[in-house]
């Protein structure tokens, strides 16, 4: 069975963040995840997730200006030593909440600046990155992530990523499969999680059209989870989705479908 993580940026939002914790616990959750963890300071998080005996599964490293519509500067030129200060900045995090993966984002190539250029620019950050984050055993994680939500995203499908991975090391570097992502941009989503399952080191969850919780769209469901286990998959799944009214009521699913 499959083992859960409520990501907290997406649910429980009837709650303060911190409250949502405690929530998620209540909820039967072992695990969590979220988007960002800097606005709060890290001991305060810490006590959270000691208190409900929660584990924090990943969060993402700090994205740029998120409020102007940055998702990211792993990709864009002229940002390098920004970068290179937001992976410090995760790691610490990261030892303080002992989670072991954190995500980097590509970020959207912004206009004017070629496919090649900003090739260049993530290889070379990366590289950087994944030094940094093997040698305080942390994992990065990379996720591609649909057009139709974030157009101009440097990493869009999941061959691009896993061959990122390939080269520069699945002890280093891991992808984070997205079902929904995945369904958007691609489709055919148990093929190709069995296509890339050696190099996932993450998975997330939300039905589509509408990023709702698993039953409220197209995807099937009962054959995607009886895949995950069939495929021998043990890391976490984040529930990263909007839930549809409230986030309890909507828990329905897991019962629904067996897990």
């Amino acid at each position: 069975m499959p083992r859960f993580a409520a990501n907290l940026s997406m649910m429980f939002n009837e709650l303060p963040f911190l409250e949502r914790f405690a929530a998620a616990r209540q909820a039967g959750f072992e695990g969590v995840e979220f988007l960002f963890p800097y606005d709060f300071p890290a001991p305060e998080l810490r006590s959270r997730l000691t208190g409900e005996g929660l584990s924090q599964v990943l969060f993402n490293m700090p994205p740029g200006d998120w409020a102007k519509g940055e998702r990211g500067i792993a990709s864009i030129p002229g940002r390098q030593a920004e970068f290179r200060e937001s992976v410090k900045k995760a790691l610490d995090y990261a030892a303080a909440l002992d989670c072991r993966q954190v995500h980097c984002m590509a970020g959207i190539v912004p206009e004017g600046v070629s496919m090649t250029t900003a090739t260049t620019v993530y290889a070379a950050n990366l590289a950087w990155a994944v030094e940094q984050t093997h040698a305080s055993g942390v994992k990065l994680v990379i996720e591609p992530i649909n057009h139709r939500d974030m157009p101009g995203y440097f990493l869009n499908t999941q061959a691009q990523g896993a061959a990122i991975v390939e080269a520069i090391g699945r002890d280093r570097l891991g992808l984070q499969f997205d079902v929904y992502h995945v369904q958007v941009t691609e489709g055919d989503i148990t093929r190709r999680m069995e296509q890339f399952m050696p190099v996932i080191a993450h998975m997330q969850i939300a039905d589509v059209p509408a990023r709702n919780e698993p039953g409220t769209g197209e995807i099937g469901w009962p054959f995607v989870f009886r895949r995950i286990d069939e495929l021998g998959y043990q890391g976490w799944v984040g529930c990263e989705y909007r839930p549809r009214g409230e986030t309890v009521e909507g828990l329905g699913w897991r019962q629904a479908f067996g897990v």
